[in-house]
């Protein structure tokens, strides 16, 4: 039998140039679809630990999201 999934991760890019309240904006959709997603497989988002990163690629940055929950979480919560 298959281990269930225990983390999942979304990306989203643009230009390093947009405006703070642009990217705080994103940041709260992705964060709003993440959750949807995690209630969707049977996840309760408030059991998730969430991380952000950015990623600065010349002209743009790539911002990802990271969700843990089962051991994937007990792991983090370890370190």
């Amino acid at each position: 039998m298959a281990k269930k999934p225990t983390r999942a991760t979304m990306s989203q890019s643009w230009s390093r140039s947009r405006p703070q309240p642009y990217k705080d904006m994103k940041k709260t959709q992705m964060k709003y679809y993440m959750d949807a997603k995690l209630i969707e497989v049977g996840v309760n988002p408030k059991d998730v630990i969430y991380r952000w990163s950015v990623n600065n690629n010349g002209t743009q940055e790539t911002w990802t999201c990271s969700a843990y929950w089962g051991e994937s979480k007990e792991r983090l919560e370890q370190q």
